[in-house]
């Protein structure tokens, strides 16, 4: 195999990656818009930042819908699948509280292994070319 050439299976596998990552994301955008009351308290419960007004949400919900979008489309690759990491590593590392009582908090354990899933997507990510816009 030379190294232009990616296997049909890899390619596959980092466009369900890229997919189902998008799909969390983009539901996490949504949010900024359908209830922006649960995202302030998400900001102040997981952040420690409160007092945020609906308006900074909306903001916040078009910058990231921008992002998310191009992310799914493969465009910006190092910058985009780069960004989507952070804002995943900042979400999953702020919840360190609720992992200290995992019984109680199962769900946020999903976290850790979209967190692999975002930095396995960065590293390979000249070889995501699948339904991809970007070089």
């Amino acid at each position: 195999m030379s190294t232009t050439s990616t296997p049909r299976h890899l390619e596959l596998s980092l466009l369900l990656l890229r997919a189902t990552i998008f799909l969390v994301m983009f539901v996490w955008t949504l949010d900024k818009f359908v209830n922006p009351a649960h995202s302030g308290r998400v900001f102040e419960h997981f952040y420690g930042i409160g007092g945020l007004s609906p308006t900074v949400f909306m903001v916040m919900g078009v910058l990231q819908l921008i992002l998310v979008v191009a992310f799914v489309l493969g465009i910006g690759k190092r910058v985009t699948y780069g960004l989507v990491m952070l804002l995943h590593a900042g979400s999953t590392l702020s919840s360190w509280a609720q992992y200290l009582d995992p019984f109680n908090n199962l769900l946020f354990f999903a976290a850790w292994p979209m967190f692999a899933a975002c930095i396995a997507l960065y590293l390979m990510r000249d070889h995501d070319r699948l339904w991809s816009l970007g070089k």
